[in-house]
Order: C-alpha cells, then structure tokens, then sequence
C-alpha cells in the first residue's frame, strides 16, 4: 500500500496551492450537487485570488452566487442553507473581513449543533485567506485563528502545502460540521506534488513532515514551511531539527507533537501571530502537560511583534517571524541544554 503510495505520488503532477484549491472545489461540486458557492466576487470576476475561476460558467449563478459586501448576510444566508440539507462553501475575501461575520459564526454555526440538542447540524465551510507579507497593512495582515480555534464547535484547518490544501478541503465540504480553512495569501503561487484521486484528510492529525533527533518545531501554515526550510539549512551544521506541521488547529493533535518532544527534549513554537494568547501559548501549555519530564529546557516561541503590522515593507519584514529569528532561536536551545545532547 505505502509503495503503491508512494509511486502514485511520485507520478503526480506539481501544482499550486491556488490550483489544488480550485480543482478541488470543481471536484467536489461535481461530486455532489448540494455543493454551492457564495461570496464577494467569486463569479463574474472569478474571485479575487481566482480561486474560483470559471466556476460560474460551468455551474451557472443557482451554485455560484456573488454576494453583496455584507459578510454576516452572506455568512447566516449560508448558515440557513446548510440547516436545510445544502452544503455551502463561503468565500470570504480576507479573514480580517470574518470579523463582520464573527457572530455568526461563532454565536450560529459553531453553537447551534448543541443548542439544539443535535436534530440540526451545519454542514458549511468557510474558506478565506489571512497572514501577513503581502504589505496589505494592519488591518488586512492579521493571523487571528487563535480566536477561533478557541471557540467549541468549529472546525479550523490551515494547510500548508497544496497537497494539504486539496485533502482538507475536501475533508471539510464533506465534514457535518461547520469548517474554517485558513489559507495563507504567501502560499497561493506555492507548488508541491498533489497524489491524483480522492484525497480525505483526517481531522486533528499533525504531521512530522521533517523528521529529526536534536529540537522539536512546531508550527503551521506559511511558518511551517519556513520550519521545513530551516531545518534543511541546519543538516549541514550537524544540527537535525524535528518539524511538526499542526495542519489542524482545533481539533489539536497534541499527541504528535508531545511524542516528537519526549523524543528531542527541547521545543520552539513558530508562528505569524501574535505572540501572546495565540496558537503557541496552546502549545507550549499542552507540552507542559504531556511531555514536561521530557523537556531539557522551556518551551521557546517564535511569533510576530506585538504591533499592527506596518505597510512599509521594510518594517512589515522586522514584526514577521522569519527563518533567521528561528535559526537564532533553536541554536539558543541547543547551546543551553548541551549538557543533554
């Protein structure tokens, strides 16, 4: 099975993230005709990141609906939709934009499950693209999953590959439950292998999709590719790093990522958000639970600065976590705890 895996997967053809998310949207619709679409922009102007290029002429305006600007109109519309029977997938343009619709989400389709005693669920996912890099400024560069990945009854997913992109969509258009893909605006030109065929991701599993001996990183999303490179850029020092790509944020694999940390002893978190309360503070408290006798010093973190990020490029680059902060960061580790290595 792994073998035939493995050739299937050596066959594939290489592809956007972009891509991957568009193709499985198609499939998925083509799938099932409970699939719809809805958001801003998604049909004559085939999204603003082209996701959804052509779907409009191929499905027609009934399961590809421009919507007005009005996130929580679209968002409950869509809510309503999947109480009936409908699996809707909402595009909303930018994440920082869900903040309009954060009462329905969080208030409907997250709750409505147990406020109703399970006789309705919400079928819906909710696709936007957040992160910072892209000199959009304060207000269109956050990294605010930790609020949602905080809230019972969502589902909140961040690929960070375009193969990642393909299994958790699809995974989450099939999901009963309401699901929030996060995508990240740096990865969209990114490419990678895509396995060809029906590709189903399993909710809450992280990957090692870096296997090492000397420090743990875990991470998520752009940060976790980041996290792949620096471990790459360390093997020839001697240093073999250890990446954990979380891929899903609430259900949170905790048991992956504790067992990488028995097996290293040493722990950094990298991520785009805020430092504090966000993803790594979850971490770093869950490592402190199942792995504490393990550790040879603290859980570190690397993260963004505490500032709306600035437009200036110059500045945008300083408050974003980048490869050099990490590098700094796990040689720290390493020289603190060298007794232990």
């Amino acid at each position: 099975m792994a073998e035939n895996a493995d050739k299937q997967a050596a066959s594939a053809p290489e592809i956007t993230y972009r891509q991957a998310l568009h193709d499985t949207l198609r499939s998925e619709m083509l799938r099932d005709e409970n699939v719809f679409l809805l958001g801003e922009e998604i049909g004559k102007f085939e999204g603003s990141y082209k996701i959804t290029a052509g779907m409009l002429k191929e499905f027609g305006p009934e399961r590809v609906r421009d919507t007005p600007i009005a996130e929580e109109g679209f968002v409950g519309a869509a809510i309503g939709a999947a109480m009936l029977g409908m699996r809707p997938v909402v595009e909303i343009m930018t994440l920082n934009f869900s903040l309009i619709a954060i009462d329905q989400i969080v208030n409907h389709a997250a709750k409505i499950y147990g406020m109703f005693g399970g006789q309705t669920s919400v079928p819906m996912v909710i696709r936007t693209p957040g992160g910072g890099g892209q000199q959009l400024a304060a207000t269109h560069s956050q990294n605010i999953e930790a609020w949602y990945a905080s809230v019972p009854g969502l589902k909140v997913l961040a690929p960070s590959t375009p193969a990642d992109a393909k299994a958790m969509l699809t995974a989450a258009i099939r999901d009963d439950d309401p699901v929030l893909l996060l995508e990240n605006l740096s990865l969209y030109n990114t490419k990678g292998v895509v396995p060809e065929g029906e590709q189903v991701a399993e909710f809450g599993k992280a990957k090692v999709i870096v296997p090492g001996t000397d420090i743990t990183v875990v991470s998520y999303s752009r940060a976790a590719v980041i996290a792949a490179d620096v471990a790459q850029r360390l093997k020839p020092q001697g240093i073999s790093v250890e990446v954990v790509d979380l891929c899903s944020l609430r259900p949170l694999d905790r048991e992956t990522v504790c067992r990488s940390v028995m097996k290293t002893g040493k722990a950094v978190v990298l991520e785009d958000d805020w430092l504090t309360y966000g993803i790594g503070a979850e971490i770093a408290a869950s490592i402190q639970e199942g792995a504490f006798d393990y550790l040879d010093a603290p859980v570190r973190r690397v993260a963004a600065a505490e500032i709306p990020l600035p437009y200036a490029k110059s500045l945008e680059k300083i408050a974003l976590p980048d490869a050099d902060a990490l590098i700094r960061v796990i040689n720290e580790q390493l020289d603190a705890t060298r007794f232990a290595r």
